[in-house]
């Protein structure tokens, strides 16, 4: 099974992006790089710092909450995912506003979902200051989520990947499952494999849980950790491993390789989708995170102080994954995967 037979064309969604990246070519004076320049986030001129923006949503997880009927957690996707992204640019995570588009408005469901937005919040030490909650009954089945971070940076502290060489090293952190990517393959490995999501997952490691609730399990934000790590370390590069797997990495920089020999093992949710997809090895890894959900590059004298504070401040595991070389591309030599 690929994502592409499971309705997402990838190829086909870049050339789309590429297209509409065309038509947008006013720049404000004080934008920092190009308008939607292929970075996480954008960036702004603001006296001595730059403002930072940068927009996501919950994608298709929000059906199996839909299925389940838990709908307290998704915020906290949603919170994630936008927070995660903005800290790539060496950003702090500051204020946010949702967009709740609903076919009818429920209370008991817009009270759920505002759980886990605070949850999200707290967790990210951000204020919530505004959203929408739109009536779309001719648009909508079912909900979509998604919101928009505002971050702050110092100008001279702002991280693109410019300082990443080779010889550096690639630090992971670990994801806490399938995060809020990749979702559309794997509903329909589920479906196609005749599971339902209140089936017991099979994995004695999680007794007692079904494959609903492992699916559901809220995308890990890294605030904390990563702005503990900017007091102290100056880090090259920082990538939010999200949709497309490993080829966020190469975002940062191009003209260089980053070779992820010793990768975090992926949780048993991956094996699952992996097995009864019968998905090979390249799919999944340029479509899920595979257990590492965020990625700092740091110089090689740097690495031993990272992963301390990384792991003073972080549940996550942390450990060196790899080396950047040079070359081009993204390489995982044990799984004999190359990404070019």
């Amino acid at each position: 099974m690929t994502y592409k037979n499971s309705g997402v064309d990838i190829e086909e969604k870049e050339e789309a992006i590429k297209q509409l990246l065309s038509s947008i070519i006013t720049k404000r004076k004080g934008t920092i790089g190009k308008p939607m320049g292929g970075h996480y986030a954008g960036l702004i001129e603001f006296g001595d710092y730059a403002l930072v923006l940068c927009t996501d949503g919950v994608g298709t997880k929000v059906r199996i909450a839909e299925a389940l009927k838990k709908y307290d957690t998704i915020g906290i996707d949603c919170i994630a995912m936008n927070v995660n992204d903005a800290l790539c640019v060496g950003a702090e995570p500051l204020a946010f506003v949702d967009y709740l588009a609903m076919d009818n408005p429920n209370p008991k469901i817009t009270k759920e979902i505002g759980k886990g937005l605070e949850k999200g919040a707290k967790l990210s030490n951000i204020s919530i200051v505004g959203g929408e909650t739109a009536d779309l009954p001719e648009l909508i089945n079912g909900f979509d989520l998604a919101g928009t971070c505002l971050a702050y940076v110092k100008k001279n502290q702002i991280i693109l990947g410019d300082e990443i060489h080779p010889g550096d090293a690639i630090i992971g952190l670990s994801s806490s499952g399938i995060h809020s990517n990749g979702y559309t393959l794997a509903r329909r490995v589920v479906e196609e494999a005749e599971f339902s999501y209140t089936d017991e997952f099979p994995d004695e490691l999680y007794p007692r849980k079904t494959i609903g609730e492992i699916m559901l399990t809220p995308t890990r934000i890294y605030v904390k950790e990563i702005i503990q790590l900017f007091k102290k370390i100056d880090v090259h590069g920082l990538a939010h491993i999200t949709g497309s797997g490993l080829w966020n990495i190469p975002r940062l920089k191009e003209k260089v390789k980053y070779v992820v020999d010793d990768p975090l093992d992926p949780q048993p949710i991956f094996t699952f989708l992996q097995d009864f997809g019968n998905i090979d090895n390249y799919e999944m890894y340029q479509i899920f995170n595979m257990g590492m959900g965020f990625a700092v590059i740091v110089a090689n004298e740097d690495v031993e102080e990272t992963i301390k504070i990384l792991q003073n401040y972080s549940d996550a595991t942390v450990k060196r994954v790899g080396t950047v070389k040079k070359g081009t591309g993204v390489e995982v030599p044990h799984l004999r995967l190359h990404y070019h």
